[in-house]
């Protein structure tokens, strides 16, 4: 997460692993004194990502939201990365929730003038420290397994913008059935979303590859781009490529 120290990580890390860590074990854990873990604990408060319990501390993310968070997450960094460099100075793009899609906000640092419309409240950290970074973020309802907002208010605020890019995620695509999600509301925001953007860029790791949700947001052939890791089999990049779809691999 952006801004935290080498610390304050390990502490959610442990936090995501036991809810019932005390400050005492927490400081053992660390090697500090409980002087210093408290005021880890403070400093972590204070940036919302905990709530203080009596004697320990529980994580205000939803353990969904963080156990993806933590899955390939070498794979994620540098499919975000890829994704950034697709993005020119002074460009206005869209990019979907998902852990994957956010990150994308950390590599665009360095870039100037960009203008993002987002559902994703996981990107806000990343336009506090980007001064050459412009974000809207739409409104709607909130959910916290996807740290994100959805529902009609959202939709129609997104109608409101157009964007040479949006860059999505999703939670399962395969050739026949394209990309789908877990949830109806989900596959709204990212349907209009996707509208609204002149070229669409799936990032997604190839752990998503033959993973099929329960709704369908659209056709594979809807996407003009995929970014991917090289774990993807070689027979889905060839029948990618036949629907004129770019498959880029993230190294």
């Amino acid at each position: 997460m952006v801004g935290l120290s080498l610390r304050e990580e390990k502490i959610i890390e442990l936090l995501q692993q036991t809810s019932d860590l005390s400050v005492t074990d927490l400081a053992k854990h660390l090697g500090v004194s409980t002087v210093t873990a408290r005021a880890d604990l403070r400093s972590l408060s204070a940036k919302g990502l905990i709530m203080r319990t009596r004697g320990s501390a529980v994580l205000t993310y939803h353990p969904l939201l963080l156990e993806k968070q933590n899955s390939n997450i070498a794979e994620k960094e540098a499919i975000a990365k890829v994704a950034a460099s697709l993005v020119s100075d002074g460009a206005k793009i869209m990019i979907t929730n998902g852990t994957t899609s956010a990150l994308i906000a950390k590599y665009l640092m360095g870039k100037r003038d960009i203008q993002v419309v987002t559902n994703s409240t996981l990107m806000i950290p990343y336009a506090r420290i980007n001064a050459n970074m412009s974000m809207t973020v739409v409104g709607g309802e909130f959910r916290p397994s996807a740290e994100a907002m959805v529902g009609p208010a959202a939709i129609n605020q997104l109608q409101e913008y157009h964007v040479a890019i949006t860059f999505t995620g999703t939670d399962g695509f395969t050739i026949e059935r394209g990309l789908t999600t877990h949830l109806m509301e989900n596959a709204e925001i990212v349907r209009k979303m996707c509208d609204q953007g002149t070229k669409k860029v799936l990032v997604s790791d190839s752990s998503k590859f033959g993973k099929q949700g329960f709704v369908r947001i659209f056709p594979m052939d809807y996407i003009d781009v995929l970014i991917t890791d090289n774990k993807l089999p070689a027979d889905a990049i060839a029948r990618l490529k036949e629907m004129d779809i770019e498959v880029i691999i993230a190294n």
